[in-house]
């Protein structure tokens, strides 16, 4: 999988878990270019991210995160090849 299949994947799980369909993502979103993206909803879109995609992510992965490109980049690494 790409990170153009990943970055799709990726708005329709930041729309679907923000109840909107407004979301627009690109490799340098952050959570503050995105209204509702707060430490709660961060947590809810981990455990969407994770389900989607059928990984685990560590603490120290998820607190690594600057923007969108490296939360692909993460993926994109444990994903199976």
């Amino acid at each position: 999988m790409d990170g153009n299949e990943i970055l799709k994947q990726l708005n329709e799980i930041f729309n679907e878990e923000l109840d909107t369909d407004d979301i627009k993502l690109n490799n340098r979103t952050t959570a503050n270019d995105v209204d509702g993206w707060d430490s709660l909803s961060h947590i809810q879109l981990v455990v969407a991210i994770e389900k989607r995609f059928k990984i685990r992510f560590t603490a120290k992965e998820i607190q690594s995160w600057n923007n969108i490109g490296e939360l692909i980049d993460c993926i994109n690494n444990k994903l199976p090849v």
